[in-house]
């Protein structure tokens, strides 16, 4: 995936943050990063073999996140209610 398509999909993600992370990803073996060209610069970053590993839990999370945001929403409001109320 191009640089610019994970910087327009996450737009509060900052430049500095988001270079972190994928140096972090590619070092741990999860993607690599792909030189299109040289003039101008493209990058590409692809995942790993290795890190296609990483799906099924990632999967086993999202769902748990999706079935418990009604109850994770009420404790935000409650505890945000408790917080303004301090």
């Amino acid at each position: 995936m191009p640089v610019n398509n994970l910087r327009r999909a996450i737009p509060a993600l900052t430049q500095k943050s988001l270079t972190a992370t994928l140096r972090k990803l590619e070092r741990n073996g999860i993607i690599e990063r792909v030189l299109l060209s040289s003039r101008p610069v493209a990058v590409e970053y692809r995942i790993t073999p290795l890190g296609k590993t990483r799906r099924p839990p990632i999967d086993v999370i999202l769902h748990w996140a999706t079935t418990h945001m009604p109850a994770i929403e009420r404790a935000r409001t409650s505890f945000d209610a408790a917080e303004d109320s301090a």
